[in-house]
């Protein structure tokens, strides 16, 4: 998490009030200078920031191999508290020293100065949000709430320092008289945008209200994602092997393994999406799956401690306050002024259009499942009777796939898809090359295949562990930037597989492999970029998820297929046969995959556009959902009361439509390359890692996909890949 992307994007960071006035330097930027060279920015910059050497050790530069890499056997929660609280005094020392120059402001002594501040601090956040992400447990839960509100205090300083946004503005105001070129003029202008969006412009007792209410959505975040997890570290227990009846043999171990780790008897399904998912699939037990499905949708809303409904009522509640504050008129407007969509009305648009005949293809789905089970269909059924019908009209059993998809061959194929795509190559580190914050990690040396140039480090964190947060994401330890110093990337994946028994293959199901690739591809735009300034690391929130999703289109061609998706017993590639029953059932499911993701995207925008925030969740969301028409034999993929994207931060509110936007993109790209006949298009792959990947956010990403594709993305390939009719 940069402090710097504030400015552009809504992370956090942290800076020195001031009490000048904004006039003083409005109109001081000085006219058309000679151009700089990136290292001269650089210089410059350094020049104005103070040189105090850190004195925490987790604020030291770091050590060891790739030009240093995170010190994790050194990481203690005592140490991290010493460095995030002496890197906030650093970082302040760097703002003040940028707002107080008193030469007048330029881009290289205000905007790259900015982007070059706090940099021991960036350090020891990187690794701060691993340790509360996949370690979590009580003294990371402690600090991180003793830590976030002193966190967005700090993140406000910056924003409301008159006398820094009085230079960043004069600089972007300027910055045709100066002649900044086109990525100077953009920073320049984004960032003071974002300052504006964030308050700058507020008088004093606006910027005192929007304060508190900053801090106070900060501690609210925290204790959301505190309590969901402390509920998702829960699991069913399973005493009598008769409940296990369809289970996989694979999915056996796994709960046995699960409830060993636990020291409980039996056989333990974990509350996570990965141990319940497979459970409803196959257990031929009625009742457990749901008893099972029950504790899965009901976390985060049992009334206990860990309920988060007020939590909730209270981030809504304070969501709305701010946007009010800040000119606009719900949280969702807000929101997406830094967006491609723009408006929320622009994202329901596209969500009603495929919301219909989703829905549609619910009904037919229902009516298939009904006629095998022979009773009305519950939401603990559906998975479960999917199944049936998928064998019935494809003779596709989920079982006869499972064989073929090994955690580590499907890792394999993933580098290989690098490779043939982008030229990357993966070698894998001996254990010990680089220290690791748990054992289980694995480590990849990254190089360019052409020039054999190191290009960064890719670490692997694939099991589920008590305190880890649940679902899979990447995380960037150190990002690629020109000004900074292009040292190598340090990128993670992170995953919450259920370990397999020692000795035993883990095997996963194709949508999780799918969901590796997602993830790599994530992990693959970074290791892309070649952005000069650091804040255009990051790009709109509808647009981030659109090259890790066309990356899951490759898990099933047939280069990927034959060389590594080989049966664990025998060895054997996937015969044709089995891939043709794969393709043909390609948009099977998709009613329910559609209406399960979709009614939680369209809920989330309806309620950050409410008027008058509610203060009855449960409420709130089935009177959403009744508007809607959701079928009754589905629930939101993600209930509110659990909803982490939503609660635990800004990022996703009144954004997770982002994900269809960008299958909007993916799908209208996945067309483009099967089009050309060669779906590992070396052409093609190319100039979608040159213009799409390697930008970050340098130019405006409706402006690249039209670049690259040629036109704007079109809608009907999205509606062609779910099946449904594209009129």
């Amino acid at each position: 998490m940069h402090r710097r992307h504030l400015l552009i994007g809504g992370a956090s960071l942290f800076a020195l009030s001031g009490c000048a006035s904004a006039g003083a330097v409005e109109n001081a930027v000085s006219g058309a200078v000679a151009a700089l060279t990136t290292a001269d920015e650089a210089r410059i910059a350094r020049a104005v920031l103070p040189t105090t050497a850190p004195r925490a050790e987790l604020l030291q530069p770091w050590t060891g191999p790739y030009e240093g890499v995170p010190p994790w056997d050194k990481v203690t929660a005592p140490k991290m508290r010493a460095a995030i609280l002496e890197g906030i005094e650093l970082q302040r020392a760097d703002i003040a020293a940028i707002a107080n120059n008193p030469e007048a402001p330029t881009f290289a002594n205000t905007m790259a100065a900015m982007e070059m501040a706090g940099e021991p601090l960036d350090r020891a956040m990187n690794v701060f949000s691993v340790m509360t992400s996949n370690i979590g447990g009580e003294q990371w839960d402690v600090l991180e709430t003793e830590l976030s509100p002193i966190l967005s205090a700090a993140s406000d300083e910056i924003t409301f320092n008159e006398k820094l946004f009085a230079r960043i503005k004069a600089v972007a105001d300027g910055a045709d008289a100066a002649g900044l070129n086109a990525q100077q003029k953009r920073l320049a202008e984004r960032s003071r945008d974002a300052f504006v969006r964030n308050g700058a412009a507020l008088d004093a007792a606006g910027k005192a209200e929007l304060g508190r209410i900053n801090t106070e959505l900060s501690n609210a975040f925290t204790s959301f994602g505190q309590k969901i997890v402390a509920d998702e570290n829960t699991w069913t227990v399973i005493s009598n092997e008769a409940g296990l009846k369809g289970l996989p043999d694979s999915n056996k171990a796994a709960a046995a393994a699960a409830a060993r780790s636990r020291n409980v008897q039996g056989w333990a399904i974990l509350n996570t999406r990965s141990s319940v998912d497979p459970f409803l699939t196959f257990a031929d037990d009625r009742a457990l799956r749901q008893q099972v499905w029950t504790k899965f949708v009901k976390r985060g809303d049992n009334g206990d401690a860990n309920d988060t409904k007020s939590t909730i009522a209270q981030i809504v509640a304070l969501r709305q306050q701010r946007a009010r504050l800040l000119g606009f008129g719900n949280h969702a407007e807000w929101r997406m002024q830094d967006t491609m969509a723009k408006t929320p009305a622009a994202a329901m648009d596209l969500m009603q259009r495929v919301w219909a005949p989703a829905k549609a293809r619910v009904a037919e789905e229902v009516a298939d499942m009904k006629a095998i089970a022979g009773h009305d269909i519950e939401p603990w059924d559906y998975l479960y009777y999917a199944e049936k019908v998928r064998k019935a009209k494809y003779d596709l059993d989920q079982n006869e796939l499972k064989p073929y998809f090994e955690l580590h061959a499907v890792r394999a194929a993933s580098f290989y898809m690098a490779e043939r795509l982008y030229g990357f190559v993966f070698k894998p580190l001996a254990k010990g090359t680089v220290s690791t914050f748990e054992p289980d990690v694995t480590t990849y040396e990254v190089t360019d295949k052409a020039t054999g140039k190191l290009i960064g480090l890719y670490y692997a964190d694939d099991f589920a562990r008590p305190g880890k947060r649940s679902g899979a994401w990447m995380t960037t330890y150190r990002s690629f930037s020109k000004l900074t110093g292009s040292k190598p990337i340090l990128a993670s994946n992170n995953n919450n597989f259920v370990k397999a028994p020692d000795g035993q293959p883990l095997l996963i199901s194709l949508d999780d492999a799918e969901t590796l690739f997602h993830e790599f591809g994530h992990a693959l735009h970074y290791f892309s970029s070649v952005v000069t300034y650091p804040s255009f690391g990051n790009t709109p929130r509808d647009f981030v998820e659109y090259p890790s999703q066309v990356h899951e289109h490759w898990v099933l061609t047939r280069p990927i297929l034959d060389g590594y998706m080989k049966h664990v017993e025998t060895g054997q590639p996937m015969p044709q046969a089995l891939v043709d029953k794969i393709e043909a059932s390609s948009t099977f499911n998709q009613g329910y995959a559609t209406v399960s993701y979709l009614s939680s995207a369209l809920v989330d925008m309806d309620l950050h556009t409410q008027a008058t925030p509610p203060t009855d969740i449960d409420g709130f969301e089935k009177a959403s959902l009744a508007r809607l028409g959701m079928p009754k034999e589905i629930v939101m993929r993600h209930r509110l009361p659990q909803f982490n994207h939503l609660f635990t931060s800004d990022a996703y509110s009144a954004g997770y439509y982002s994900y269809l936007w960008s299958e909007v993109m993916d799908a209208d790209t996945w067309a483009y390359f099967e089009e050309s006949g060669d779906v590992f298009n070396p052409e093609i792959g190319a100039r979608f890692k040159s213009i799409i990947l390697a930008p970050g956010n340098t130019t405006d990403r409706g402006d690249a996909y039209r670049q690259f594709r040629g036109r704007n993305p079109d809608v009907a390939a999205l509606l062609k890949v779910r099946g449904f009719p594209t009129s």
